[in-house]
C-alpha cells in the first residue's frame, strides 16, 4: 500500500492529486506539522527536514512534490500525466522545473516572511521584491502559454498540475494574474481528482483531533 504523508493546503495535495487522478489506492497519513510533528525522530527518519510530502511506496520513500508525482506518472501512468513520447517527457520535465524555481519560488519567499518563519527571522523588506519577481515570471509563462488548456500537448500532464496548484496558491495570496491565466486556473482546478484530494487530506487531518 502507498502511504502519503501530508498536510491540507501544503504541497502535499499535488501528490494526493496525482495520485487520484492515475486511480490509485493510498494511505493518507496526517502530519500535523503546526503541533511539532513534523520534528519528530520518527518523520525525520522519512523527511530530513521535517516537512511534507512524503510518499512510501514498499521499499521506497521519496520527499520532495516534483520527485514524487514524476516517479508515480513513471511508474504508474502508463502515459496518463507523463507522455510516453520522449519529447514531450522532457518539456514537462522544463515545465515542472521552471514551475517550481521560477513562479513558486517567489511566492515561498514571501510565506515564509510573512508567517513560516520564526517571527524574529522575517524581513518585511524582501516582499515587495518577491512579488515582482513573481510577476516577472509569470509574463515569461505568458510569452509560451499562448492561452491553451494543456502546457505540453494535448492532455493534462504533470505539468498542468503543478501548474494550476501554483497559480491557486498565488490567487489565494491576492496576487494578480492575467486572465488567461485566471481561466486556465479555474478549468484545471474543476477536475474531480483535485476535489477528491483535498477531501482526503480533510479527512486524514480531521481523524488526528
Amino acid at each position: 500500500m502507498i502511504t502519503l504523508y501530508s498536510f491540507p493546503n501544503s504541497r502535499s495535495v499535488r501528490v494526493a492529486w496525482t495520485l487520484e487522478e492515475l486511480g490509485l489506492a493510498y494511505n493518507c497519513q496526517h502530519v500535523a506539522l503546526d503541533k511539532g510533528e513534523g520534528q519528530s525522530a520518527e518523520h525525520l527518519t522519512r523527511h530530513p527536514d521535517g516537512k511534507v510530502p512524503v510518499l512510501e511506496d514498499g521499499e521506497l520513500t521519496l520527499f520532495e512534490s516534483a520527485p514524487i508525482c514524476r516517479y508515480l506518472a513513471e511508474q504508474y501512468g502508463d502515459g496518463n500525466l507523463l507522455p510516453s513520447n520522449a519529447t514531450e517527457r522532457a518539456q514537462v520535465d522544463q515545465w515542472v522545473s521552471f514551475i517550481v524555481t521560477e513562479i513558486e519560488q517567489p511566492l515561498w519567499l514571501q510565506a515564509k516572511h510573512k508567517f513560516a518563519l520564526p517571527q524574529d527571522k522575517r524581513v518585511a523588506a524582501v516582499l515587495p521584491t518577491a512579488a515582482w519577481e513573481f510577476q516577472r515570471a509569470l509574463q515569461a509563462l505568458e510569452r509560451r502559454h499562448d492561452s491553451k488548456q494543456n502546457l505540453v500537448g494535448d492532455s493534462f500532464t504533470l505539468a498542468d498540475l503543478f501548474l494550476a496548484h501554483t497559480l491557486t496558491w498565488a490567487a489565494s495570496m491576492k496576487h494578480r494574474l492575467p486572465e488567461s491565466l485566471t481561466s486556465y486556473r479555474e478549468h484545471h482546478m474543476q477536475r474531480s481528482a483535485v476535489a477528491r484530494a483535498m477531501e482526503k487530506e480533510q479527512t486524514a487531518a480531521q481523524g488526528t483531533m
